[in-house]
């Protein structure tokens, strides 16, 4: 009896694994369901041709600069027209990086790329940062004009940027204070802000979002130097980009930041920066044209991942949109945005598809941005089964009057601005339409949507379907255009569930609200038009400038 358990027990464990085996081999289709036309990303292709860094005399521990090491191993590489760098375990010191066509970086498991805190290591480029053209330190990672680039493995790829960035005291425990104090550096005048030098302080005076405008030569810059800190990885006008695998973390400004890429895939990997590190962005993808960013987690100081393409004059002058990203089963942890769109989109951003991703504590989950003065449309964007929990701002936030400021920075300032004051359309007239959000879950907000357009160009065309909110606030839609929100569970603190201004052609239905709550909507704006509120039994507040047949019942 005990061998026939015995053989039966085997016979079980045999047609489990052969099931499981089975399951995890099925062939994951990034491109199911995808709402518009799209080809093919294509991967890199790498010569097979291998060499390994420790044969170019690389020396691992941490202490003996091998950026001759890397050049040389990239130059051997590329002579022979392209292959892969194996970097093996250890910890690798270097200095500046700078890529060639057909060359793959494979970092093994237990690989520490570590650069060099030596600032002068990294000399000032023409490039762009923040969406404008401008001068700043050349990155860690660096690479322009190329095609066919990889970078594999599970190693790591250290920024160290603690020895780049300013701190503010407000985001950081005594203890981590006292230890930031104590490396040296400088405060500012209120004692408040630590910097890493008194160059950094004085390239910050006078600066607006990390840009000098008034500085116009090479030799201006230099003499600010510390202040223009790097992106990690800086790849521009490129074609056939990979990431898969690695880790990216402790960048000195942004992490990732491919510009003007054609076939673009992030994958796999891991992007990482202190939650109050500045400007510590995960993955900012600018101008770029087929691309996926799929099965990856993100833990970062600002937002996560971006979708850009330029900024004011600089962005529209250059012309060239963000279009076909699909955005599929990744993780957001800390960060300013889960999933965030623009502020720079001067031109343009369309076609995205965002799916299956999960945001745990994000300032804000999905959040769109701009202000006046940018220009650029953003349409046909596609976001479905998006799960949010313990959001402390807005879950979804579509704001045109972005400040440069983070969301939880804005609501501690008094909130979002509100105009009545419509100004001419020009061609910095930034402008949103075409937007479908559905299946939708928020665990815990705030606010669960906030959506506010310009006078002069509402938010048009944005449909919401699906949606379980567990939030403190509801809804606020102001200066917006055909509006559609359907099938939505909503359990809101606050008495008023919309709030709602100077809105035309907005349409809600099947809308549940807490039982026994005694939410409400309210309606104001003398702009307000064809409001379809059918079927709601609560209560209305119509503001005294509505004109009068612009809500039906």
């Amino acid at each position: 009896m005990k061998t026939n358990r015995k053989i039966l027990l085997c016979i079980a464990l045999t047609s489990f694994s052969l099931s499981f085996n089975t399951v995890s081999a099925q062939k994951y289709d990034t491109y199911k369901n995808i709402e518009f036309k799209m080809t093919e990303v294509q991967e890199p292709v790498i010569p097979n041709y291998n060499v390994n860094l420790k044969d170019f005399g690389a020396v691992n521990g941490g202490y003996v600069l091998n950026t001759k090491a890397f050049a040389d191993a990239i130059d051997a590489l590329s002579k022979k027209g392209g292959g892969k760098l194996i970097i093996p375990p250890g910890i690798w010191l270097t200095g500046p990086i700078i890529l060639k066509s057909n060359i793959e970086l494979h970092a093994e498991r237990g690989a520490l790329i570590k650069f060099s805190t030596d600032k002068s290591l990294y000399p000032i480029i023409e490039t762009s940062f923040e969406g404008l053209n401008t001068w700043r330190c050349i990155s860690p990672i660096y690479g322009k004009n190329l095609e066919n680039v990889a970078f594999t493995g599970n190693g790591v790829w250290d920024g160290s940027g603690e020895a780049w960035r300013q701190v503010k005291k407000s985001k950081l425990t005594d203890e981590q204070w006292k230890k930031f104090v104590a490396l040296g550096g400088v405060l500012n005048e209120k004692k408040d802000s630590w910097y890493p030098s008194e160059q950094y302080l004085k390239g910050a005076k006078g600066a607006d979002q990390n840009i000098r405008h008034d500085l116009k030569t090479k030799e201006d810059f230099e003499a600010i130097h510390d202040f223009l800190r790097p992106v990690l990885v800086s790849i521009q006008n490129s074609k056939r980009v990979m990431f898969d695998g690695p880790v990216f973390q402790n960048s000195p400004a942004w992490n990732l930041h491919p510009l003007l890429i054609e076939d673009l895939i992030v994958r796999n990997v891991t992007v990482r920066n202190p939650w109050f590190s500045q400007n510590g962005d995960g993955l900012d993808v600018e101008s770029c044209k087929n691309v996926i960013i799929e099965n990856s987690s993100f833990d970062v100081g600002d937002d996560a991942i971006c979708i850009k393409s330029g900024k004011d004059k600089d962005g529209r002058d250059r012309g060239v949109p963000c279009e076909n990203i699909i955005v599929k089963n990744n993780i957001v942890y800390h960060g300013h945005g889960g999933v965030t769109v623009g502020s720079e989109m001067s031109g343009g951003v369309k076609n995205l598809h965002v799916s299956n991703c999960t945001f745990m504590g994000t300032d804000v989950g999905l959040r769109f941005k701009s202000t006046r003065g940018r220009g650029g449309v953003v349409e046909n964007i596609y976001i479905s089964d998006v799960f949010m929990t313990d959001i402390p701002s807005q879950a979804i936030s579509f704001d045109l009057y972005y400040g440069g400021k983070s969301i939880a920075e804005t609501l501690a300032e008094g909130g979002n601005t509100v105009s009545t004051k419509a100004i001419p359309v020009n061609e910095e007239t930034p402008q949103f339409k075409n937007i479908s959000i559905k299946n939708i879950t928020i665990k815990g907000a705030q606010q669960a949507v906030f959506l506010q357009g310009l006078p002069e160009m509402n938010l048009e065309n944005i449909e919401i379907t699906n949606l379980i909110a567990k939030a403190q606030k509801g809804f606020s839609i102001i200066d917006a255009d055909g509006i559609k929100i359907s099938n939505a569970q909503l359990d809101i603190e606050a008495k008023n569930a919309f709030e709602i201004y100077n809105t035309k052609n907005l349409s809600l239905k099947n809308i549940e609200f807490n039982p026994g709550s005694s939410n409400a909507i309210t309606i104001n704006g003398e702009a307000s038009k064809n409001i379809d509120l059918s079927g709601l039994s609560k209560n209305s507040t119509i503001g005294k400038d509505v004109p009068k047949k612009a809500v039906k019942f």
